[in-house]
């Protein structure tokens, strides 16, 4: 299948949720209602690639630097917010990269930027202060995120309602255009 692009994407997380509420597996996740939206508020979609920071945002320069290709870069932040782990410039290389959102569990700065960058982009809080650079951090991990595990290749839903994770696509190309 291929990724579509922003503007087809044509899904609820609500219909998801309501398609899938029995299903007690874990293969269906849906994220808390703690972060909101920064960046552009178009839905998005797409397979998932995991980082793991703590206040230290090198790896997520060097992954949004490398080609995103419609995937979903979730930055496992462990909910801090002392300090940020996205901002205005590495938004714009996500976008300019081709990812096609963002979440991060832990905080992002200079909000005015990341709406400019049109990128997707979920957080729980804008903190004006920037991380250290000590090149620490893990990717392409099994992360936690508000206690909802979240794998490098599982699919992630989000729209104005909120973030669903499941771990196979769960659209066909026919329902996302």
């Amino acid at each position: 299948m291929t990724t579509p692009t922003l503007r087809s994407l044509a899904f609820s997380t609500c219909d998801l949720c309501d398609a899938h509420e029995n299903d007690h597996s874990g293969a269906f996740r849906v994220l808390p209602p703690v972060f909101r939206s920064f960046g552009s508020d178009v839905p998005f979609a797409g397979p998932v690639y995991t980082l793991r920071c703590d206040e230290d945002n090198s790896r997520v320069r060097e992954a949004v630097q490398s080609a995103g290709e419609g995937r979903v870069l979730v930055v496992a932040g462990g909910g801090k917010t002392r300090r940020a782990l996205l901002g205005g410039m590495l938004a714009r290389l996500a976008a300019e990269h081709g990812w096609a959102g963002v979440v991060v569990d832990g905080a992002v700065r200079d909000v005015a930027e990341l709406r400019e960058s049109r990128l997707p982009i979920r957080a729980l809080a804008l903190m004006p202060m920037r991380t250290e650079k000590r090149g620490a951090g893990e990717a392409g991990i099994t992360v936690e995120i508000q206690g909802v595990k979240i794998s490098t290749g599982d699919w992630l839903y989000a729209d104005e309602d909120g973030i669903v994770v499941a771990d196979r696509p769960l659209l066909g190309s026919a329902e996302l255009n």
